[in-house]
């Protein structure tokens, strides 16, 4: 074997140790942070200058999204 074979059963062998259900927090608790960072942003920065109705805003659509996947990653 050479040593990245060592190095990679290594680097395995830690990442298994890791419990699924804390990886699962930190991808969703990730995903949650982007959608209160959306959520957060000014008006002017999501929505075109010419925008008249409310499904223009793009904050409406990729907040539907992230919370469509932190369901999805939540129960599967």
């Amino acid at each position: 074997m050479t040593p990245l074979h060592h190095i990679g059963n290594f680097v395995r062998d830690l990442v298994v140790q890791i419990p699924l259900w804390c990886v699962r927090a930190l991808f969703v608790g990730t995903l949650i942070a982007v959608l209160v960072w959306v959520l957060s942003l000014p008006r002017e920065n999501t929505t075109p200058e010419n925008a008249t109705h409310w499904y223009q805003n793009l904050k409406v659509w990729a907040g539907l999204a992230l919370t469509i996947q932190i369901v999805i990653y939540s129960l599967f």
